[in-house]
Order: structure tokens, then C-alpha cells, then sequence
């Protein structure tokens, strides 16, 4: 059935002057998803690092920044190192960078993730550069991996002397491929409790209530007669009990997390996005009776001087007389009428028909609400 509407509209948006994209949420009327791919397991969470490093190596495209010569002072001093005051370092080598990551769950010590370095001064480049020993840290203040490894730099930069520029892509930030090794594991939420809790991705009562039921039902239990396993909380969360059993509570979860339920049908949205003209609309709006008329006024306004010759006997002079040519046109006016409970497709088709824009169509949806006539939310990002 969606396969069938999509098809429609591909055929109907054909030929048209704006990108009209028409998405119906994930799931199809009727078909079942896995729990595991609409909810996640509270605590089961990743995490994010971030650390304060220096890049060396570059060719001449470093930076000579205050904070960066600080930095490569330190530096030097905790190699035993020390410069004079008023030696100032010329290290156009060498630039300050910002590293971040993610930590995923369940990290071990001695793992390794992938990085993202960036300059954070005036470096014009980091290609080739070498990241040094830099420790990334978590929202805590505790080390948690330890970075370093020669960049990847997609984007590269040059510049002439009469300061022209090219720039591709983004030569200031680089990542590196396992380059951070775990240092230190971060505990989950995964045996705190007698019970695990589920948050959907996309809270809503109903889909929480029959994720609930299927647990129960493929569990064996009976709510009516007061033994649930698994309970709705709120509309995005569901407690269910589970075994203290460290290996029986993750076979337990690898079993749940694979049952199969029909999901609530989303709410009746439009989303539209007027900065790129993108306009979204759930499969469950709905008009109301209503009708419809739009028509196009153009009016085009071209100068067209003419040269005018003075008669050979007078004494006037060659001028030039301006000329205006204004055109106007109106398109015809189409007026279409919505019986009730107009669906999509039904919705799709008579605006395509009168080949509307997308300031049009935001117009038109616009006035719908307005008028009452649209059964849906309309959301304007």
C-alpha cells in the first residue's frame, strides 16, 4: 500500500518546479518492528570526551598564537626543557587542537575509538600533522582515554601571495582511526536494579502500552490478575523485571529485545521547512470539507528607450524618450473542493494539480488550519 502511494507521487511530482517530499513515519500500517529497534535500555548509554592536545609536523601551516606557545612551553617543561622568557619559539609547526569522541557503552580498558581533531586557532592546515599524547576527558574531570596518532585530513588549502585562496572542504579537522586506547571503563545502569527500563525513541502512550502487552503476553504473564512483567510508567518509558543473574538478566534482555510488536500509529503532523521549501506530511492528515482557489497574477515591466530625430530644418538636438512596456497576466484560477476525510494521496493530487510552489503550498496548508479544516499539527521549522 505505501509502496503503491509513493509510486503515485513520484509520477505526480515529476516535471514540477519544487521538491515536494512526501514521508510517512517508519512504520507501515500493520507491520510489526522489533522492540530493540524502538527503544534503547536506560543506562545502556554512551558518552562524550573531550581533550586539549598539540598537532606538530605541519609543514609552515601552524600558528603563532599566545595560548599555542604556552602550550608548546608546558610542553617542552615537562620534558625537562626549559626556555628562557624572552626566547620566543617560531612554531609555525605546531597548532593548538580540541579532540573529542564518543565513549560507547560497555568500553573496556585497552580498547581503542576512533577521534575527531580540530585547530582551534589560526592554523591554516592539518594535513600531515601528528597528534601528541593528549588525555580526553569526561564530564566527571577523569581521564578516561588517551589520544594520539597521525591525522586524516580530507580537506586541503592554498594560498598566494597576493593573499587569493583556495579552500576544499575543511583542511582544519582531521580524525583518527582507533586513535584513543580506554583507560578507564564507565559503569551502567544495567544491574542497579530487580528491573530493566525501556525508553522509547519516540514517546507515545499508546506504543508504550502495547509494548508492555507484548512482553506480558510472549512472557507468559497476566496483568489482570496482577502478575505483570513488564509495565508502562509514562509514555516513554516501560519497567520491566528481570533476573539479578548477571548472565541470565543479558540473555534475558537479548530475548526480549528481539520481540516483535505493532507500534501506535504516529501523530497527524505536518512539518514544514520553509528555509529549503521541504514540506513532510504524516499518513494520518486529514481536511476537512473545504475549498480551495489559487491563481497567479505576473506582471513583467521592460524599458524600451527610443531615439528620437529632430526634423533637419528645426534646431533641436538627437534625445533619447523612454518607453515602458507593462505586461500583466493572470493565470487561470482553479478552485477544488475537499470532500470529508480527504486522505494524502487525495491531498497530493489536487495540489500537484494546479502546480503549486512551495510558498504556495505552505500557504495553502496555512490557511487550512486557519480555517479548521486541516485534522493535524502543523509545525513549521
Amino acid at each position: 500500500m505505501i509502496l503503491n502511494l509513493l509510486n503515485k507521487l513520484i509520477r505526480l511530482l515529476v516535471g514540477t518546479a519544487f521538491a515536494f517530499v512526501l514521508l510517512t513515519y517508519c512504520t507501515q500500517l500493520g507491520a510489526a518492528q522489533r522492540i530493540k529497534d524502538l527503544a534503547s535500555v536506560q543506562g545502556v548509554r554512551s558518552n562524550q570526551l573531550v581533550g586539549y592536545g598539540l598537532v606538530v609536523g605541519l609543514p609552515g601551516t601552524g600558528e603563532t598564537s599566545p595560548f599555542t606557545e604556552q602550550s608548546f612551553r608546558t610542553m617542552l617543561t615537562n620534558f625537562g626543557i626549559a626556555l628562557d622568557a624572552d626566547v620566543k619559539p617560531k612554531i609555525k609547526n605546531v597548532a593548538a587542537v580540541a579532540v573529542h569522541a564518543e565513549l560507547p557503552a560497555f568500553s573496556k580498558p585497552g580498547q581503542t575509538i576512533d577521534i575527531t581533531v580540530s585547530s582551534i586557532g589560526e592554523a591554516a592546515s592539518l594535513q600531515g600533522g601528528t597528534l601528541l599524547q593528549t588525555f580526553l576527558r569526561g564530564l566527571d574531570g577523569q581521564v578516561y582515554a588517551v589520544a594520539q596518532g597521525s591525522l586524516v585530513v580530507s580537506g586541503f588549502g592554498a594560498q598566494g601571495n597576493d593573499g587569493s585562496r583556495i579552500v576544499s572542504n575543511t583542511p582544519t579537522v582531521g580524525t583518527i582511526a582507533n586513535g584513543a586506547v580506554v583507560e578507564r571503563s564507565v559503569e551502567s545502569g544495567l544491574m542497579q536494579n530487580d528491573y530493566l527500563t525501556l525508553n522509547l525513541n519516540n514517546p507515545d502512550f499508546s506504543t508504550a502500552q502495547a509494548l508492555a502487552d507484548k512482553i506480558n503476553e510472549r512472557l507468559g504473564a497476566d496483568p489482570a490478575n496482577g502478575y505483570a512483567i513488564a509495565t508502562p510508567l509514562d509514555a516513554a518509558s516501560v519497567r520491566v523485571s528481570a533476573p539479578r543473574d548477571v548472565g541470565q538478566r543479558v540473555g534475558f534482555l537479548a530475548t526480549i529485545e528481539n520481540f516483535e510488536f505493532v507500534p501506535a500509529k504516529a501523530p497527524a503532523r505536518v512539518v514544514i521547512n520553509s528555509r529549503t521549501g521541504t514540506i513532510v506530511i504524516g499518513e494520518e492528515v486529514r481536511l476537512r470539507p473545504a475549498a480551495i482557489t489559487h491563481g497567479g497574477l505576473t506582471v513583467t515591466i521592460t524599458e524600451d528607450p527610443q531615439v528620437v530625430q529632430p526634423n533637419a530644418l528645426a534646431n533641436g538636438q538627437t534625445a533619447a524618450v523612454e518607453q515602458s512596456i507593462v505586461d500583466v497576466q493572470l493565470d487561470d484560477s482553479r478552485m477544488f473542493k475537499f470532500e470529508p476525510g480527504v486522505t494524502l494521496d487525495e491531498l497530493v493530487r489536487a495540489v500537484n494539480q494546479i502546480g503549486a510552489a512551495p510558498g504556495d503550498l505552505m500557504a495553502i496548508l496555512e490557511a487550512l488550519r486557519q480555517a479548521g479544516a486541516l485534522q493535524g499539527e502543523l509545525i513549521v521549522i
